[in-house]
C-alpha cells in the first residue's frame, strides 16, 4: 500500500477523516503512522510542533528516511558520524516492525519517549511523549528524596494521568486504523465493480494505484502495472495516442477525449484529472466501441432522414418537369422537322431518361431502409456472391475471394453487404480497363471488427479521388458514371455502424468496409410457439418457417383466442403476433396485459416506422417488418433480449 494510495482512499469519507484528525490533534502526544513502504500516512499537529519539522516532512507520503536524515543533520541525535550509514541503520530497524520503547534527549535538552507498535498490514504507529518534566522530577527525587517525599504521590498521580492519556491515544489510534481499513476496502470494492479502468499516476509518471480492469478495457496491456510508467503499461502505440493529453494533465489541465486503441482496434474514452495535492493524475478509461458503432449508425440514419426530406419534394418536381420535357419532345418528333432536329430531339430524350434514372438512384439512396442483421454463414455468403461477381467481369479480369474467418457465422445484413461488395467489384472492373485481377478478402480485426476488402490491379486512386470519393455525383468515369456508387456503399456501411476506407496498395486500389464483428448466437432451442395472425396465407407461411427450424406451432387469429391458449398451455415458449388484428383488440393490447410474465414476445407489422402503433410496439418488444424472412425470424428468436 503506497502512501498516495492510502491518502487517496481516506478521501472516501472526508467528514469522518476530518473528525478523526480533529480528535488526534487534541492529543498532547505527537503521533505518526508510517505504512509498509516507510511513508507517512497520518500524523497530528503535535508531531510537527514537537520536532519543529518543515511542512514537506509532515505531508502524507513523506519518507521515513528523509525525516531521520533531516533530524540527524540538525543534530537531534548528537554526533552520529556519517549521516547516511546512521540513516540506513535507523531504516533497517524500522523495517523490522517490532514493538519498541526508547527514551532520548534531544539537542535542545528536551527528553522524548518513543513507543512504537507494528500494524497487521505492515508499517507501524508511534507515540512521542515529552517526558522532560518527568525526568527532571525524577532527578530531583533522587537528589532530594527526603525533601520531596511529600510530593511523590502528586507526581505519581501525574504519571498515572499520563498513562491514562497514553491509553486514550492508543484507543483513538486503533479506531482511526479501523476507519482507514474500512475506507480502503470500500474504495477498492467500488473501483473493481466499475466497468472501467481507474488508476492514479504519481508526479514521477509511475502508477501508484490501479484496479484490475486495464486488460479488459485495452487488451494486450500489462496487468500488473504498479510502479510502471504509462508507456510501459500500454505499449508505444497506445501511449502515443494519449501522450499529449497526459502531459496537459500533469500541467494542471483536465480533459475528456476519445481515441482508438490500435492493438485491439477498440474505441476508448479517457478522462485525465490532475491531482492538485500530489502533482499526479487520476485516470479513467472506458471501452465505448459498441457505443461508437451505434452512434455512427444513428447519425447516418438521421442524415438519411434529412436527405430524404430534402430530396423527396425536389424529386417529385423534377419528375414532373422531365415528364413535360419528354412529352414536348415527342410532339416535336411528330412534326417532321428537318435535320438536325430529329437528332437533337433524340439526344434530349436520352438526357431526360438519364435524369429519370438518376432520380431513382437518389430515391434508393435516401429512401427508408433499415439495417437488419441476421446470422450469415460466411462460406455460404461467398459461394452465393462469387458467381454474381464473375458474371459482371470480362474474361481477362480474374476474380478471387478469400475468407480468412473460416466457418464463421456473423450477424450481418446480407442484402446490404452483397449490394456494397458488388458495387465495389464493378468499380474495380472499370479501373482494371478490361484486364487485371480483383481480390475480395474477409478478415477479423482483433475481436472487434471484420474487414471486407476489394483490391484491384488498376492505376489506384488519385489524390482528388481519395478526397472526394464519398461526395454525391463526383465521378472519374465521365458521362458513364453517376457518382452515387461509392456514396451508397458509404451510406450502407455507416448505417451498420462501420466505416469505409480507401487506399493505394502499390499495385492498384483497395476499398475496405469495416463492420462491427458480432458472432451470431447459437440457434434457438426448439419450443412451442404461439402464432397470432389473422391472415390465413401469412399464417401458413410463418408456420412453415417455424416448423422448418424444429418448433411446434399453435395458432390463433384473435386476441381473445390467444389469451385463452396462453392461460391454458404453460408450455408455450414464445409469442409471435401481428400488431394489427381483426376485432377490437390488437397485438399491443395483448402484450400490455400478458397472462404470463417473462414470456418472449416478437411483434410483426407492415406499418411504416413512423406510424404511432409501430413506434409504440418498438418500446414493448422486438418488431419484424413484413415480409418476414426465415433468417430474420430465426435471429430474433435466438436473441436473449426478446422477452418483453
Amino acid at each position: 500500500m503506497t502512501t498516495e494510495k492510502t491518502y487517496r482512499q481516506t478521501q472516501d469519507g472526508p467528514r469522518a477523516d476530518a473528525m478523526t484528525m480533529a480528535g488526534l490533534n487534541l492529543i498532547q502526544q505527537a503521533l505518526t503512522i508510517y505504512d509498509a513502504e516507510l511513508r507517512l500516512a497520518v500524523c497530528n499537529v503535535r508531531f510537527q510542533q514537537m520536532f519543529d519539522l518543515p511542512d514537506w516532512l509532515v505531508t502524507p507520503g513523506a519518507s521515513f528516511d528523509d525525516t531521520i536524515r533531516f533530524l540527524a543533520k540538525r543534530g537531534d541525535y548528537g554526533d552520529v558520524g556519517e549521516i547516511e550509514p546512521f540513516v540506513r541503520g535507523r531504516v533497517d530497524v524500522a523495517r523490522a516492525f517490532k514493538p519498541h520503547y526508547m527514551e532520548r534527549t534531544r539537542a535542545n535538552g528536551r527528553t522524548i519517549s518513543v513507543e512504537g507498535s507494528p500494524l497487521p498490514e505492515g508499517g507501524w504507529v508511534t507515540v512521542y511523549t515529552d517526558i522532560t518534566r518527568t525526568k527532571r522530577q525524577e532527578a530531583l527525587l533522587r537528589a532530594r528524596s527526603d525533601e520531596l517525599s511529600d510530593q511523590l504521590s502528586g507526581y505519581s498521580e501525574e504519571l498515572t494521568a499520563s498513562n491514562r492519556q497514553l491509553e486514550a491515544t492508543i484507543t483513538a489510534l486503533e479506531h482511526a486504523q479501523r476507519q482507514l481499513t474500512a475506507s480502503e476496502a470500500r474504495a477498492r470494492l467500488t473501483t473493481e465493480m466499475m466497468p472501467a479502468h481507474i488508476a492514479h499516476v504519481g508526479p514521477d509518471g509511475l502508477y501508484t494505484y490501479s484496479n484490475r480492469r486495464l486488460t479488459s478495457v485495452m487488451p494486450g496491456s500489462k496487468s500488473d502495472i504498479l510502479g510502471l510508467t504509462v508507456a510501459e503499461a500500454l505499449g508505444p502505440a497506445a501511449y502515443a495516442a494519449i501522450k499529449p493529453r497526459l502531459e496537459q494533465a500533469f500541467a494542471g489541465t483536465a480533459s475528456i477525449f476519445e481515441f482508438t486503441h490500435q492493438p485491439s482496434s477498440r474505441r476508448i474514452r479517457a478522462a485525465f484529472t490532475p491531482d492538485g495535492q500530489t502533482g499526479g493524475v487520476y485516470i479513467l478509461s472506458m471501452d465505448i466501441t459498441e457505443e461508437t458503432q451505434t452512434r455512427a449508425a444513428l447519425q447516418q440514419t438521421r442524415r438519411r432522414e434529412v436527405a430524404a426530406q430534402l430530396t423527396s419534394g425536389m424529386a417529385h418536381d423534377f419528375s414532373n418537369l422531365l415528364t413535360i420535357i419528354l412529352g414536348l419532345q415527342s410532339r416535336l418528333a411528330r412534326l417532321g422537322l428537318p435535320d438536325p432536329a430529329p437528332e437533337l430531339i433524340e439526344a434530349t430524350h436520352a438526357a431526360a431518361r438519364r435524369g429519370g434514372d438518376l432520380l431513382n438512384r437518389i430515391a434508393d439512396m435516401t429512401g427508408e431502409r433499415e439495417h437488419t442483421p441476421e446470422p450469415v454463414h460466411l462460406p455460404g455468403f461467398f459461394r452465393d456472391l462469387e458467381p454474381l461477381a464473375r458474371s459482371t467481369l470480362p474474361e481477362a479480369v480474374d476474380f478471387a475471394a478469400e475468407n480468412t474467418l473460416g466457418d464463421a457465422t456473423l450477424m450481418l445484413d446480407p442484402a446490404m453487404l452483397q449490394d456494397s461488395l458488388l458495387n465495389l467489384v464493378l468499380n474495380a472492373r472499370d479501373a482494371c480497363g478490361g484486364a487485371g485481377r480483383i481480390t475480395l478478402t474477409a478478415r477479423r480485426v482483433q475481436d472487434t471488427w471484420v474487414d471486407f476488402s476489394v483490391t484491384d490491379t488498376g492505376p489506384g486512386f488519385s489524390d482528388t479521388a481519395r478526397e472526394r470519393a464519398f461526395e454525391p455525383f463526383f465521378t472519374t468515369k465521365g458521362d458513364d458514371g453517376s457518382g452515387l456508387g461509392l456514396v451508397m456503399v458509404y451510406d450502407m456501411t455507416k448505417l451498420a455502424g462501420g466505416r469505409v476506407t480507401l487506399a493505394n496498395t502499390g499495385s492498384g486500389a483497395q476499398v475496405t468496409l469495416r463492420l462491427p464483428l458480432r458472432v451470431a448466437p447459437d440457434p434457438v432451442e426448439a419450443g412451442l410457439i404461439l402464432l397470432l395472425e389473422d391472415t390465413a396465407e401469412i399464417r401458413d407461411a410463418l408456420r412453415d418457417m417455424l416448423r422448418a427450424d424444429g418448433h411446434a406451432v399453435i395458432e390463433a387469429s384473435s386476441v381473445p383466442e390467444a389469451r385463452e391458449l396462453l392461460a391454458g398451455l404453460p408450455e408455450i415458449s414464445a409469442l409471435l403476433s401481428d400488431i394489427v388484428l381483426e376485432g377490437e383488440e390488437t397485438g399491443l393490447d395483448l402484450i400490455r396485459n400478458l397472462p404470463r410474465d417473462g414470456l418472449p414476445v416478437i411483434l410483426m407489422t407492415s406499418l411504416p416506422p413512423d406510424d404511432p402503433r409501430h413506434a409504440e410496439a418498438r418500446d414493448l418488444a422486438p418488431v419484424l417488418r413484413k415480409p418476414v424472412t426465415p433468417a430474420r425470424l430465426r435471429a430474433l428468436l435466438s436473441q436473449k433480449d426478446c422477452p418483453r
